[in-house]
């Protein structure tokens, strides 16, 4: 019986090894869509991989930058942020640095604002000016 499992185990293995070895990756248009679906990958990622790396050292390069900035004006002022304590309420150079920030992006959406609606009012003139050239070709 011993004889006849392991004869059984050892057939089963060699048919299972001999349809794999004849197992064949199919080739013509499907190997080459993967061949070029496998370039576009790695070209991806590589392109995916250098503009992160590039963002990442300019984002360091600011933050170095800004902390060399805020320490500067520590020293030349002498205005420090002071020990926390819970009378304390938030001021100070920290502050300042908000307050220059809050501005400057109020004063960026304002011009952005101002300048969509000149291109907007532009458009419409044009679109009207299209409209009508249309119209008195169409009507002599």
């Amino acid at each position: 019986m011993r004889v006849r499992i392991v004869l059984v185990a050892v057939l089963l293995a060699s048919l299972s090894t001999v349809s794999s070895a004849q197992e064949k990756k199919p080739g013509g248009l499907n190997k080459i869509a993967r061949d070029v679906s496998k370039t576009s990958k790695e070209t991806g990622r590589a392109a995916k991989s250098e503009v992160k790396q590039g963002s990442s050292a300019a984002h360091r390069t600011l933050k170095k930058a800004g902390r060399n900035t805020k320490a500067e004006l520590k020293r030349t002022t002498g205005v420090t942020t002071p020990a926390p304590s819970p009378e304390h309420k938030p001021g100070g150079l920290n502050k300042m640095a908000r307050d220059v920030s809050h501005q400057s992006k109020k004063t960026g959406a304002h011009v952005k604002h101002q300048t969509k609606k000149e291109s907007s009012k532009a458009h419409g003139a044009a679109t009207k000016a299209g409209k009508k050239a249309k119209e008195e070709v169409k009507n002599p």
